[in-house]
Order: C-alpha cells, then structure tokens, then sequence
C-alpha cells in the first residue's frame, strides 16, 4: 500500500481498517480524500489476501462533508469540466464488501460516502443529513438517489429539502444504516463483523454483494436471472465443494477463496 496524507490504512487479518485522517476539517472530503480513498480501495480489490474492509473517520467524525472551502470558489465550467465528485465511483465500484463505521457526524458528502458502503454500523453518536440545501446546492455524491433508495421517496424528501439532522436512532428506525451499538464498542463490533465475513470465500463475498447491489436497479425478474447465474457459477469454485462437504461431514470449511 501507498503512503496516505489524508488517511491511514491498516491491514488486520483478512480485513482491511481505513480511516479518514483530517479530524481538525472533521475530516471533511476535499479532492486529495477523494484520490487516496480511490487508490487505497482499488489495491484493497487487488489484495487477495483482504476479504473485507471497515472505513472510519478519526476523531469526532465520520466526515461532515465535502470540503466547502475547495468547493466556493469553482464555477460551473470547472465542476463540469473536471467532473467533479466523479472520482468517488471508483470508491463506490469496489467488488468486496466495505462495512462504514460511522463515530460521527455524517453529513452531506459523509452520508453519501457511507450509503456507498454495504454495511452501515452507527454508533449511538452518529449524525446523519443531506444539509447542502442550506448552502444553495445539492447532494452531489449520489445522495439524492442513494438515499431515495435506501429510506423510500418521503424520507429522502424531508431530509433533502429540509436539511436537517438524524441521530443513529432514527437512522436505523428509517432503515438508512444496519443497525446502531454504544459508541464505545462501536470498532469492537464493525470488526467483528468484518471478521464473520471475512471467514467465508471470497469469491462467495463478493457474489453476494453483486447480486444484492444489482438487486436495487434490476427488475425482479432479472434480478432472479442474475443470482441465479452468479448462484449457479459458484458451483465452479473449490470452495463451495469444501463448503458443502463440510457441512456434510460436521465440520468448519476450510476455504480457500478458489
């Protein structure tokens, strides 16, 4: 792995911990975020020894948002010219599961970075928003639709047009983040979890998080189609003959992640 100005990356067994590192901004998401983010999560997905990766924000937040200074000044010539926020699909794209540990505030560009995740573990401190209304814009991350998605057209309305604050509580109650912990045990438990995922195959992971992604642009009747291929191809894999065998025999799998 590369050296990072702007975040911190740690490798714990088959999981990989990253963590936002400008907790004077809030750790708030400027261009250089947005790079070492990119490149740190393409060599996670070139990593065969990661499964699974946690992203967490130092200090008090998960990240309060893109950083406003960077962004007053442009016109719109240079956000369409240099496409910006675009960068961020090459975060979003990453083929293994990324679990969001969200110690903070997770506001605008925060909150879109988090719903880009597969797992949202809050901890009891979390705040959630979309305030970019507030400052004459929008979401501009993939909120707006990441977020009608995720919590339905009514919810993503009022808190779009609003732009007010959720805590954790409501979060989960709205169905935006998996579940909520104290804020103590919250890197305990996104381990954790982080750690049961990361002891199946992997090619098994990310054919879970194919289907369940593609789940929310497909009809259901293609969606059907594509699990069942992916389905049907993991019959292909060594793994899943150990996995079965296994379970046949009463005993651990030992994958192999081939």
């Amino acid at each position: 792995m590369s050296d990072y100005k702007t975040i911190t990356f740690e490798q714990k067994g088959r999981v990989a911990v990253v963590t936002l590192n400008r907790p004077d901004s809030l750790n708030a998401l400027n261009a250089e975020v947005m790079a070492d983010v990119a490149e740190c999560f393409a060599a996670i997905d070139r990593n065969k020894d990661i499964a699974v990766s946690v992203i967490t924000g130092a200090g008090r937040a998960f990240a309060a948002g893109a950083d406003i200074k960077e962004m007053q000044p442009q016109s719109f010539s240079d956000m369409y010219v240099e496409d910006y926020f675009a960068g961020w699909d090459r975060f979003a794209v990453c083929r293994k599961p990324v679990i969001a540990a969200v110690n903070g505030f997770a506001l605008g560009g925060g909150c879109e970075l988090a719903m880009m995740c597969d797992l949202i573990i809050a901890s009891d401190k979390a705040k959630f928003g979309q305030p970019e209304i507030k400052l004459g814009v929008t979401p501009g991350m993939g909120g707006s639709i990441r977020l009608t998605k995720a919590i339905g057209k009514a919810k993503a309305m009022d808190l779009v047009l609003t732009g007010r604050m959720i805590d954790g509580e409501e979060a989960d109650r709205i169905g935006l983040v998996s579940r909520v912990v104290p804020h103590d045990e919250l890197m305990d438990i996104a381990l954790k979890a982080a750690d049961e995922v990361a002891g199946f195959s992997i090619p098994s992971i990310m054919a879970a998080k194919e289907m369940v992604s593609r789940a929310l642009e497909l009809p259901t009747t293609e969606g059907v189609k594509f699990e069942r291929r992916l389905f049907q191809g993991l019959f292909g894999t060594e793994d899943q003959k150990e996995g079965m065998a296994a379970f046949s025999e009463k005993r651990a799998a030992n994958f192999q992640d081939k």
